[in-house]
């Protein structure tokens, strides 16, 4: 899923690393993942989000976790503007991994639910996770696990850098110079192109649209022109015609690769250390 970028400073949350536990098994649901986790000591069902900058909870899960509550702040998503609130004090705790005493925003998750997502949805779990482990993450195995340092991954690294607060990596688009790409695993949907880019690269023109989608995250839903890319190069593997989205939105990205183009590889990935390998399965 796109991110929701708060349009005030981004907050630095440290978070703590847990010792290594077992791998927690994610639930695939429309091509989304979902993972057991606790916050505040409360159990609940979260959707995993590694392009959101902050983890997001809903208004009424939220009213029985006694946060303390700032200010109403306006809150930038892949749909549109939307009305949230930052709220203090939010333990969660997820694969072995504990992030204590966090920041989080508080919005009403309903539409977002209904329209893109199929089922409720009460947490959004956010980069806080990430931030606070090396995680190794199979989709076709539908695992996450805690993995130490000290063990080298599968797979090429490819280094991250943030954009907005969101984690990129290098790819490449019908052969064009290497585009940074939002590494995102809530994005179920189609490969995002940003207009910005799909006009220098030539995919406006009116013989490539071929269609178009709805789609849009927080903030509403968004009409998005689509396109079929001869050829998208992610983690050493070529992918041919590939759909994808045209986001128009201020905050896109260039590109933006979620579950259907990272199902095709094992994931192994590192906030702190800036670092992202990929393995591509047989």
């Amino acid at each position: 899923m796109k991110r929701a970028l708060l349009l005030l400073p981004t907050l630095l949350m440290l978070a703590s690393s847990a010792a290594a536990a077992p791998p927690t098994r994610l639930e695939l649901f429309r091509n989304r993942l979902f993972l057991p986790a606790t916050v505040n000591g409360i159990r609940v069902v979260a959707l995993l989000d590694s392009a959101a900058e902050m983890t997001i909870v809903d208004a009424p899960f939220a009213a029985g976790l006694r946060l303390r509550m700032g200010a109403a702040q306006l809150v930038n998503g892949s749909g549109g503007e939307d009305k949230g609130r930052f709220a203090h004090g939010l333990r969660i705790a997820a694969a072995g991994v504990t992030v204590p005493a966090t920041t989080a925003v508080v919005l009403d998750l309903r539409d977002l639910s209904d329209r893109l997502i199929g089922r409720p949805v009460s947490v959004i779990l956010g980069r806080e996770l990430f931030d606070a482990a090396r995680l190794h993450i199979d989709l076709a195995r539908r695992s996450l696990a805690a993995v130490p340092r000290r063990r080298a991954p599968p797979g090429r690294r490819y280094p991250l850098t943030s954009q907005r607060g969101v984690e990129v990596f290098p790819v490449a688009v019908e052969g064009h110079a290497p585009a940074q790409a939002e590494f995102d695993l809530g994005n179920g949907s189609e490969v995002l192109i940003g207009k910005g880019y799909a006009e220098r690269i030539g995919l406006l023109a009116p013989e490539r649209i071929v269609g178009r989608s709805e789609g849009g995250g927080i903030g509403g839903g968004r009409s998005r022109a689509i396109v079929v890319l001869r050829t998208l190069e992610v983690g050493g593997r070529r992918f041919e015609n590939v759909r994808a989205a045209i986001d128009d939105t201020a905050s896109a990205a260039d590109v933006n690769v979620g579950t259907s183009i990272l199902r095709h590889f094992l994931i192994t990935v590192d906030y702190a250390q800036h670092g992202l390998w990929l393995a591509p399965r047989p």
